[in-house]
């Protein structure tokens, strides 16, 4: 079982970073371009957005709360897939998703995402759970040894990989999509758009917000923290299952899925 200091830390909340992450992640030339090439037609968001989630959620779970021999299931089950994403000759960038260089830094990225979260709506020392964080990337290809070894060998890591981030047109009006909530119904869109847009750019560090072109004041940020403050305020007197859904939900679902040979990806 995942360390109880990662799952402890696990925050449904956490959901309201989750555009910024993918954000992050795709800053990086090789990761936006898998992404916006993938030929795995189930899992485009704009296609299937509740097959992706269910998928990206899920992973997010049996990483943090998973048994290693879910953790080695679910690995398998995503091989699968990503064997299909990898650059042609005709690609802008080359790319292929089995390298672990570059799911070291989508790795990074959850984990990033993960620290901030617990941060604002559980609370504790990211310490606690920092070494098994590392599961973000070893449930994948990434060596235990690639992992940095403490938090400040990560923050060396991570001053570095936000040197690498650019973010060209193409993938920039990708990412401004996700922001836009454009893989959404036009009405659900229009609902959500205000507040998706502001949450997401609160949570992203200054780096991709500049490369996204998205404006941010002291004030939006005075209103994020009171925002932010308030629901860690809620989240922190949940009970730990209600604040860990809906992760919690899709680890249960993947154990269904297991126990009827069901595909998991």
């Amino acid at each position: 079982m995942a360390g109880t200091a990662l799952r402890d830390a696990v925050a449904g909340a956490g959901l309201l970073a989750g555009t910024a992450n993918v954000i992050m992640q795709l800053s990086r030339a090789p990761v936006g371009y898998g992404v916006l090439e993938s030929r795995v037609e189930s899992g485009n968001l704009f296609r299937h957005p509740v097959k992706r989630t269910r998928t990206t959620l899920t992973y997010l779970a049996v990483a943090t709360m998973g048994t290693d021999a879910e953790r080695a299931a679910y690995r398998r089950a995503v091989d699968r897939v990503h064997a299909r994403v990898r650059s042609t000759a005709e690609s802008r960038v080359a790319y292929n998703a089995f390298d672990p260089g570059l799911q070291l830094w989508v790795a990074a990225c959850l984990y990033k995402g993960f620290e901030d979260v617990c941060l604002a709506f559980v609370g504790g020392e990211p310490h606690r759970f920092y070494r098994d964080a590392a599961r973000f990337g070893t449930t994948l290809q990434v060596r235990p040894e690639m992992w940095p070894a403490d938090r400040e060998a990560f923050g060396k890591y991570w001053a570095a990989g936000l040197a690498e981030v650019r973010v060209d047109d193409t993938v920039r009006r990708y990412l401004t999509d996700l922001v836009e909530l454009r893989f959404l119904p036009a009405p659900a869109a229009a609902l959500g758009r205000r507040f998706h847009r502001f949450v997401t750019t609160g949570f992203l560090p200054q780096r991709f917000r500049d490369e996204l072109r998205l404006p941010w004041t002291a004030a939006d940020q005075r209103r994020f923290d009171t925002v932010i403050a308030a629901i860690g305020r809620v989240t922190r007197v949940l009970p730990g299952p209600l604040r860990r859904f809906p992760f919690n939900l899709c680890l249960w679902d993947l154990r269904r899925r297991l126990r009827a040979g069901r595909p998991l990806v």
